[in-house]
C-alpha cells in the first residue's frame, strides 16, 4: 500500500526541501514517500508513479516540489483526482518571478500553493484529517502547543526574560 502523502520533486536538487516536508509529516504521524519525476524530462515516468499511487483507493495528497518553471504541479494535478499542494523551493535567483509559474495555472488545473514546507505538511494533514480522527487529534494537539508557546513567550516578555 502507498503512504497517504506522496512528495514528488522535479530533481534531486529539491531533496532538502522535500526532507523538511517529510519530517513535518512524520511529526504529525503521517507516512510519506518521496519520488523524483519531471513533467518536462520524464513525463512517462511521472505517469507511472502517479498510476501506482492512484491504484491505492485510500485518501491521499500529493505535494509537488519544483523550482523555476513549475510544470510539475500542474501536470500532477491534471492527472489525479486527489488534492495537490505545490511547495516550490525558495529561490532568489529570479527575484521571485519563478513563483508565477506556481501561482497561475490553466483552467481545470488547481493545485494549492503553500511556500513553507511545514505549512504544506500541515495542509496535507488537514486534508487527510477530514476522514481520519486520529490525524485531527494530532493537529489539535499541535495547535494547542503553538498557542501555549505564544502565551509562555508573552509571559517571559513581560518579565524581561
Amino acid at each position: 500500500m502507498q503512504p497517504p502523502v506522496t512528495i514528488i520533486m522535479g530533481s534531486c536538487a529539491d531533496l532538502d526541501h522535500c526532507q523538511q516536508i517529510a519530517a513535518a509529516l512524520r511529526d504529525l504521524g503521517i507516512d510519506s514517500q518521496m519520488r523524483i519525476g519531471s513533467a518536462h524530462k520524464t513525463p512517462e515516468h511521472l505517469l507511472t508513479i502517479l498510476a501506482a499511487c492512484e491504484s491505492d483507493p485510500r485518501p491521499r495528497v500529493y505535494i509537488t516540489v519544483a523550482g523555476r518553471s513549475n510544470a510539475l504541479s500542474g501536470f500532477v494535478d491534471a492527472q489525479v483526482t486527489a488534492p495537490v499542494i505545490a511547495c516550490p523551493p525558495p529561490s532568489d535567483r529570479f527575484g521571485g518571478a519563478d513563483l508565477f509559474s506556481s501561482i497561475r495555472m490553466p483552467g481545470g488545473v488547481a493545485p494549492a500553493l503553500v511556500l513553507e514546507p511545514s505549512g504544506a505538511a500541515l495542509f496535507a494533514a488537514k486534508i487527510l484529517a477530514l476522514s481520519n480522527p486520529s490525524i485531527r487529534e494530532r493537529i489539535a494537539a499541535l495547535q494547542d502547543a503553538n498557542r501555549q508557546k505564544i502565551i509562555t513567550d508573552d509571559e517571559a516578555a513581560q518579565h524581561g526574560k
